[in-house]
């Protein structure tokens, strides 16, 4: 297993490298899951099939904003706390959090299972494929307690400077996830249901193992007195950052089901074409994510260690890092999208092909310019500067949101693609504008040459 590391010494670049590579790892693993599902409804099921799980997917996206929004304001409070070496409170706020997370938890299921009927509905879901959208949402409603407590467990490794221990147990519950949704599909004749349960399956054996190995590593930390099991401080603090990072995700979530509905009204081949892309964008956009997300323990464990010399040189080491994924994916998926589409559909209609091309080659170019914001959010996330993160955040959505509206009426589908580029790239210029004006970008130049 992984060990607990201080980011707050070492080079920048070696630190940062070492630190995110397993969670880039644990995020490409993530992504198998939903890959996993694509993969199989698509290729085994067909293309009605995808388009159902793509359809349901944006609605779970919901929860997800919820789960990581959490997850981030644990992480973010636990690294400083680890940086300063508080254990005791450190101790206090994780477990603050799982008690509160149960309860949120609990909330989102019951709303969920109330109103996945009327969220079918409100996003204009096609009568062909409604059936198996409501089945696949509803079991991944019931996967939200594995869901959640994943999402915190990992938070607070990766806090604690270990990225390597959640990659482990990810990587085995992707592989299994891959077999069983073929397994459940071919041997039990399940359908769209047999991928929910599959999932739901392997996401709680991932979770259950994550939890337990978090909490007996944290029986080796000392902290002299027993810490709180519950503090409303403790708390307080976690949802400062946390709640604008539910907010945030959960409006980008909001935003892509109001996409979504846009794209329904174009028709179960558009949707699929779209779901295999979208998933295929996802992959990279949830990594430069991740990688954001190390940048924000990166930051907030040296801001707690009082190093603000070493923030910028950890957001530049970030870039560095993210040039080497972007690069040869934006190639690749501009060049090659009409054989990963086909990955997802062995015999796509002419819609769903075209689809599925053209929206990758309209967004590939733009991954760096994402990177970039994601980079600087992570930074402002890590410094505590939330309302400058989301102010860059809501902008991306809004005109995405907006622009996939009215490009849709004259450039049909073909509008709702070219929001992306244009909402990435002016919310970029705006979190790289907030980046800038941060104290560490305003050292004195002795306190420079110390990073």
């Amino acid at each position: 297993m992984g060990k607990n590391k201080d980011l707050t010494v070492g080079n920048p670049d070696t630190v940062l490298r070492n630190f995110c590579l397993p969670l880039f790892g644990s995020i490409l693993f993530q992504q198998l899951y939903n890959l996993a599902d694509s993969f199989v409804a698509g290729r085994v099921l067909g293309e009605e099939a995808l388009a159902a799980v793509g359809n349901s997917y944006e609605i779970t996206l919901i929860y997800l904003a919820v789960a990581f929004g959490c997850n981030i304001g644990c992480s973010v409070v636990v690294s400083r706390l680890f940086g300063a070496k508080q254990y005791r409170e450190m101790k206090s706020a994780v477990y603050t959090t799982l008690i509160a997370v149960a309860v949120l938890c609990g909330t989102l299921m019951a709303l969920g299972l109330g109103f996945s009927n009327d969220l079918m509905h409100l996003i204009h879901t096609p009568e062909n494929i409604y059936q198996d959208s409501l089945q696949y949402l509803t079991i991944y409603t019931w996967s939200l307690p594995f869901v959640f407590f994943y999402n915190i467990s990992t938070g607070i490794f990766s806090a604690m400077g270990d990225s390597k221990t959640p990659f482990l147990f990810l990587a085995c519950s992707s592989v299994a996830n891959i077999i069983g949704d073929y397994w459940f599909v071919t041997a039990f004749h399940t359908g769209v249901e047999g991928v929910a349960w599959a999932t739901l399956i392997c996401q709680g054996i991932s979770c259950i193992l994550s939890v337990i190995v978090m909490l007996r590593r944290f029986t080796t930390i000392e902290t002299g007195q027993p810490p709180q099991i519950f503090s409303w401080r403790l708390l307080g603090r976690v949802a400062q950052v946390a709640v604008p990072s539910i907010l945030q995700q959960s409006f980008v979530s909001v935003g892509n089901i109001i996409i979504q509905r846009i794209i329904n009204d174009f028709g179960s081949g558009v949707i699929a074409g779209y779901t295999s892309a979208i998933k295929l964008n996802n992959l990279v956009v949830t990594s430069l994510s991740t990688i954001g997300n190390g940048v924000s323990n990166f930051t907030s464990q040296n801001i707690g260690a009082a190093k603000m010399e070493r923030v910028r040189s950890g957001y530049r080491a970030g870039l560095r890092f993210v040039a080497m994924i972007c690069l040869p994916l934006s190639v690749l998926y501009f060049t090659a999208g009409k054989y990963l589409v086909y990955f997802f559909l062995p015999k796509p209609t002419e819609s769903a092909l075209a689809t599925g091309v053209l929206f990758l080659r309209i967004v590939s170019p733009f991954y760096m310019i994402i990177a970039g914001k994601l980079l600087a959010d992570g930074v402002l996330r890590g410094a505590g500067k939330m309302n400058q993160f989301m102010v860059a955040t809501f902008t991306d959505l809004l005109l995405r949101v907006v622009l996939a509206k009215v490009l849709s009426v004259p450039l049909e589908s073909t509008g709702i693609w070219i929001a992306w580029p244009i909402g990435w790239t002016i919310a970029t210029l705006i979190s790289v504008a907030y980046y800038r004006k941060g104290e560490w970008c305003h050292l004195s130049e002795t306190e420079q040459k110390t990073s």
